[in-house]
C-alpha cells in the first residue's frame, strides 16, 4: 500500500515541471513494486525455471 510519505517522496523527487501521466506512471511503478516485494515476502513465487517455461509457452502460443 502507498504511503503519504513515499507519494511525497515522488512528488518532490519529479523535475519542476511534469505531466500528470508521468507522474501517475511513477505512482504505478512503485505500487507495482511493492506488490511484488510483498508476493515474494508471501512466498508467491516462481523459480526462474518456471517463469522461463512460462514464457516460453507463451512466446510459442503467439506464433501459431
Amino acid at each position: 500500500m502507498l504511503t503519504k510519505e513515499k507519494v511525497l517522496r515522488i512528488i518532490t523527487e519529479m523535475p519542476d515541471t511534469f505531466s500528470v501521466d508521468d507522474l501517475l506512471d511513477r505512482l504505478v511503478l512503485l505500487q507495482k513494486v511493492e506488490n511484488g516485494i510483498a508476493q515474494s515476502d508471501a512466498g508467491e513465487k516462481v523459480s526462474v525455471e518456471e517463469a522461463r517455461g512460462a514464457l516460453n509457452k507463451w512466446l510459442l502460443a503467439g506464433v501459431n
